[in-house]
């Protein structure tokens, strides 16, 4: 397990791996990499993912228990996503943000993405899709004390977050079919997503509601029973 005690990295390495890194492999994978490389790609985005975890921990026996629980979140995750028209992943990565950290919250959202794209298939998306559940996750961590006190806006921001991971995959459909960004188009990508931009926003309220308070209790005893 490796455990990053340099305080000022750890700040470094959690500003740039969400914000920096992972968009810039996620654009540099569509439009300069071809087909031969895209898993490469998504790889080394799981890597950073894995690097940013370790920058939310200074104690090794810790770092070790949070990545057990992530890894039963992640496995969840990935068997959930066989559920038709719904999809637990956003749901997954917000409880495990909101529960143990944004890090763990990222690592979810963005690992639950490259593993089960092995069996939905990989390509210049995977980035995209591990940047958005990502974020979803690390953003919860961040929002986690208003969002386990108020359920209004905890399935807000289930809502919000079905939209906002719709307009960042349009993003990666403007870049893959024009080579570059085109604002008309990515216009017209934002109204062809509609449908879909309504199912991931009720999808995550769905999973929010039934699976956020029990959960939500076993992580907190969990973190609670063995100091994370």
């Amino acid at each position: 397990m490796i455990v990053i005690k340099n305080n000022a990295a750890r700040s470094i390495i959690r500003a740039a791996v969400p914000f920096i890194v992972l968009p810039s492999l996620a654009v540099a994978g569509t439009m300069m990499f071809d087909k031969s490389r895209h898993l490469l790609i998504s790889l080394i985005a799981a890597a950073a993912a894995v690097v940013l975890f370790a920058a939310g921990f200074d104690k090794k026996k810790i770092g070790a228990r949070r990545m057990v629980i992530c890894a039963v979140m992640i496995a969840l995750a990935f068997v959930g996503r066989f559920i038709p028209f719904l999809n637990p992943i956003t749901a997954m990565a917000v409880i495990t943000g909101i529960y143990m950290g944004s890090e763990a919250g990222f690592l979810v959202g963005s690992m639950s993405a490259v593993l089960s794209n092995f069996y939905f298939g990989q390509g210049p998306w995977t980035v995209f899709q591990m940047l958005a559940w990502g974020l979803i996750g690390f953003i919860a961590g961040a929002m986690a004390k208003p969002l386990k006190k108020n359920m209004a806006l905890l399935l807000t921001y289930g809502a919000l977050s079905g939209v906002f991971y719709s307009l960042i995959m349009d993003v990666w459909t403007v870049l893959w079919y024009s080579r570059g960004f085109d604002l008309k188009m990515y216009g017209a990508a934002i109204v062809s997503a509609i449908p879909y931009t309504v199912n991931y926003a009720v999808s995550n309220v769905v999973f929010l509601i039934f699976l956020f308070t029990p959960f939500g209790d076993k992580l907190e005893r969990v973190r609670v029973k063995y100091g994370i």
